[in-house]
């Protein structure tokens, strides 16, 4: 193995330690307290455990947590009363709607009912608006913790050729943008990309997006690229025993990893970003909303 470890376990760390100095900052000058809601609607175990790492990881930076937990069946109307009432709670400065839903609720119709300028998810269409057209906006989580790894590695990004494998509202489309707007030539790619192996081969960067287990070898990484793998995937792991499993990326980290410059392993790479970027959404929110001067190091 050549390529260094991009440690996302230990650089979120470092982005919640200037969360909890920034936080602290503004407890003792101006006597706010960031606060992040979270609303969760149904029992779905991986939301309920997110949702209480959340919560926890709020509670250590300093900020005020504040959990809604709903019935599965809830109604629209309800869970856009609650969204409404966050919106003017001026002790919220950060709303969050886990997802996914339960069918009955529209995503889009929720999303789109939270304040934009408390949506830390950055998944409000006007978010994503403002993203692309290069304007201060609340970028999502999962991008935002990429862009930053990368700026830790490279330095600057200027003139880089970066290729996105993937397409997502999540990731993929906000993950070019961001890489556009630090001046990477960028190339959206994803399965139907003709010659992707080719594609992908040309560039110095690799966000691989398209949640397909280990659907990148080593022989489509530019010798020396960093390879940035968002994916989490769960697969067979008849080696650790019946019935067992382990998770992996969209690439396949031993072969990519003996090319490429610099990787994120999985898991402890992009994942523990996403929480992270999400505590470092709140704080800005909440100085965007007060007039206080943004934390360094913590936005796009």
């Amino acid at each position: 193995m050549t390529a260094q470890i991009i440690d996302g376990k230990a650089f979120a760390a470092t982005v919640r330690e200037k969360v909890a100095t920034h936080v602290a900052r503004i407890k003792e000058a101006q006597g706010i307290t960031p606060g992040l809601a979270v609303v969760l609607v149904g029992e779905d175990p991986a939301s309920q455990v997110y949702v209480r790492n959340k919560g926890k990881q709020t509670v250590e930076v300093g900020m005020n947590s504040i959990e809604h937990k709903l019935d599965a069946d809830t109604s629209e109307e309800t869970l856009l009363a609650l969204i409404d009432d966050l919106n003017k709670d001026a002790g919220v400065h950060g709303i969050l709607v886990q997802l996914p839903l339960p069918d009955h609720l529209d995503e889009d119709l929720v999303i789109n009912a939270i304040d934009p300028a408390k949506d830390v998810d950055g998944f409000h269409i006007s978010n994503v608006g403002l993203l692309g057209t290069g304007q201060k906006s609340m970028v999502p989580c999962t991008p935002l913790g990429c862009l930053m790894m990368l700026r830790d590695h490279h330095g600057s990004l200027s003139g880089l050729n970066a290729v996105v494998i993937g397409r997502s509202n999540i990731v993929g489309k906000p993950m070019a943008q961001l890489l556009l707007g630090d001046s990477c030539t960028v190339t959206i790619a994803h399965s139907r990309t003709k010659d992707l192996p080719d594609v992908v081969r040309g560039a110095d960067i690799v966000v691989a997006a398209v949640g397909r287990p280990e659907m990148v070898p080593g022989d489509w990484i530019k010798p020396g690229a960093t390879v940035i793998d968002v994916g989490i995937n769960r697969i067979d792991a008849p080696e650790k025993g019946d019935g067992k499993t382990r998770l992996v990326g969209d690439c396949h980290f031993d072969s990519c990893a003996e090319v490429a410059g610099a990787i994120t392993p999985v898991p402890g790479g992009v994942g523990p970003m996403t929480i992270a970027c999400l505590l470092a959404n709140t704080v800005t929110a909440c100085c965007r909303a007060n007039g206080l001067a943004e934390p360094d190091g913590l936005t796009a």
